[in-house]
């Protein structure tokens, strides 16, 4: 009988280690995020003027397209006649030219990446349920904006993650504070970071005062050092965000609004 029962309760833990096994892909699975590689066609385009990734670019990433040349570049509006060969003579630059291969080199995997932004973002979600996972591509800017968000889409400009001694940020006269960021290492954090920010605006009802974006932005670190389960941010209000979800009991919703 003592047999029969240690047999019975062996098989029980084994199925319920084998069911906690599958949700936990299955959870994976939800929140899996493969980065598109939008890049590899724009460079294509970009360095050989080949004419099936520009129509790649317009028929399988308009709207990535788009923002790029409108919104990013600012070169002109998307439907503009000549907007295509404005588009290529700009990054026919010496410099940007040498950008894209550099990104191409140092960027030639990002399956790590998939992996990070993957289990950050199954994290964010469990700490607001209601945020949806963005669409996730990769582009080459020309050193504007690192992180672009719009319409369910979340772009990574992989230009600007080169590393903190590439020799084009230091021609181009960053601070040390930048270059710190301005690596592998910051792109998940810069990606939870600017998703929640189109998320949860700073909405006071007045102009804000300097000290309230502050708040603001140690809320929104605060949480993502939460999503990414290591402190990647540290200063004052960080830790007042953390004060206020300690000491007032505050949701990281409510924190966020």
């Amino acid at each position: 009988m003592r047999n029969i029962y240690f047999i019975f309760f062996s098989v029980m833990l084994s199925c319920i280690g084998c069911e906690w096994h599958l949700r936990s892909e299955e959870a994976m699975v939800d929140h899996a995020i493969v980065i598109d590689r939008y890049d590899r066609t724009e460079a294509l385009f970009l360095t050989t003027g080949d004419v099936s990734a520009l129509g790649q670019m317009n028929t399988s990433y308009p709207e990535q397209t788009r923002m790029l040349i409108e919104n990013l570049l600012q070169l002109g509006h998307v439907n503009d006649s000549d907007i295509n060969s404005r588009f290529y003579q700009y990054f026919q630059d010496t410099t940007l030219q040498m950008l894209i291969a550099d990104v191409k080199a140092q960027y030639a995997d990002l399956s790590e990446l998939d992996e990070q932004l993957s289990e950050a973002f199954a994290r964010l979600q469990h700490l607001l349920p209601k945020i949806e996972t963005p669409q996730v591509y990769a582009q080459i800017g020309s050193l504007d904006q690192s992180i672009v968000v719009g319409n369910g889409m979340l772009g990574i400009s992989l230009d600007k993650y080169l590393g903190a001694d590439y020799p084009l940020y230091q021609r181009y006269g960053y601070t040390e504070h930048q270059l710190r960021t301005m690596t592998r290492e910051f792109i998940v954090p810069d990606c939870l970071g600017f998703y929640l920010l189109s998320l949860y605006p700073l909405a006071t009802g007045h102009e804000p005062t300097q000290l309230e974006r502050e708040h603001h932005m140690g809320a929104i670190q605060y949480v993502v050092n939460k999503a990414m389960n290591r402190k990647v941010f540290q200063n004052e209000h960080v830790e007042w965000a953390a004060r206020q979800v300690a000491q007032a009991h505050l949701s990281i919703e409510q924190l966020l609004k």
